[in-house]
């Protein structure tokens, strides 16, 4: 039911964007969102009890921030456009409360409204670019990227974790349709995915047993591991083997391939993968043809890394 459009902002006095109904507007995305954060959540920190929320961060915790990104993260693929309405309900907070951020967030160039709802605008990506241009990896691991991709006519990336999940900071994209959208800044569960695993696996066993403490398994597909034990089992298999394979257990179709980037120091600092559809290849073509070029690729990258810290 939309609401009155004539309610003072408590911030500049501008009016409040009323509410569309809920047919009014066009979806602007089809796909799941993969953004979420399981380690510190959209959620995290946003609530009404500021002294719990210092308990559980430490008294350095700033509430006010942690509800802005939140406000910020609220939007998606599939919620590009949000009431004031939806944007509290999706953080937790009250109306109030989300107003202000929205609008403070508007004043700062973030957020757009066309007077019914909300909108992330693109000064937003100077957040993520800041992260990425302070760091070399994905610049030079563009250039071999976009060899492998080349030379095996599939979607090549580079990914690092995050939490519990993988962020994707370089990708080339094959001309050939995948079963999942993906670009710079995608997220997936860690565990489901080629990549997730070899960054898992080149962690501390000390570190894996914390995160496994945590761990809720969720089924993406009829593939999808279950167990912690048949995880951490198959962890343990990456760790040994120095490449991960994973079949339609994130995306049914979806088969992907990976190897650890690893720093001067031995430590594994990202995973670059090989994605494929399922139709186009076999789980032994993969490790046959493709694991062998995935693993040069990494050798080239790491090189490369070492050269760039050394000078």
């Amino acid at each position: 039911m939309p609401e009155p459009s004539n309610e003072p902002s408590e911030a500049s006095g501008r009016k409040e964007p009323s509410e569309p109904d809920s047919g009014s507007r066009t979806s602007h995305g089809s796909h799941r969102s993969h953004r979420s954060h399981r380690s510190h959540g959209s959620n995290a920190g946003t609530g009404s009890n500021g002294s719990k929320a210092r308990e559980e961060y430490g008294p350095h915790f700033v509430q006010s921030v942690a509800r802005a990104l939140s406000v910020m993260r609220s939007f998606s693929a599939d919620r590009r456009a949000q009431t004031l309405t939806e944007v509290a309900r999706g953080t937790g907070l009250d109306r109030a409360t989300a107003r202000r951020l929205l609008l403070t967030l508007a004043d700062l160039g973030y957020v757009t409204s066309d007077g019914r709802a909300f909108e992330l605008t693109p000064r937003t990506l100077e957040l993520g670019y800041a992260y990425l241009s302070s760091m070399s990896l994905p610049e030079i691991a563009q250039p071999h990227l976009t060899s492998l991709a080349r030379e095996l006519n599939e979607t090549a990336a580079l990914a690092v974790l995050d939490g519990d999940e993988i962020v994707y900071v370089a990708l080339v994209q094959s001309a050939r349709l995948m079963a999942v959208k993906i670009s710079i800044g995608t997220r997936f569960d860690a565990y489901t995915t080629s990549m997730g695993r070899v960054l898992l696996a080149g962690l501390p066993e000390a570190e894996l047993d914390e995160r496994f403490g945590r761990l809720k398994l969720e089924r993406r597909t009829d593939h999808t591991i279950r167990s912690p034990r048949t995880l951490r089992d198959e962890i343990g298999k990456v760790r040994e083997q120095g490449w991960s394979l994973v079949d339609s257990e994130l995306e049914e179709g979806l088969r992907g391939a990976a190897a650890p980037v690893r720093d001067r120091a031995g430590r594994v600092v990202a995973a670059a993968n090989v994605s494929v559809h399922t139709g186009r290849t076999t789980p032994e073509l993969v490790e046959r043809d493709y694991v062998p070029m995935i693993l040069r690729t990494v050798r080239l990258i790491e090189a490369d890394l070492v050269a760039t810290v050394t000078h």
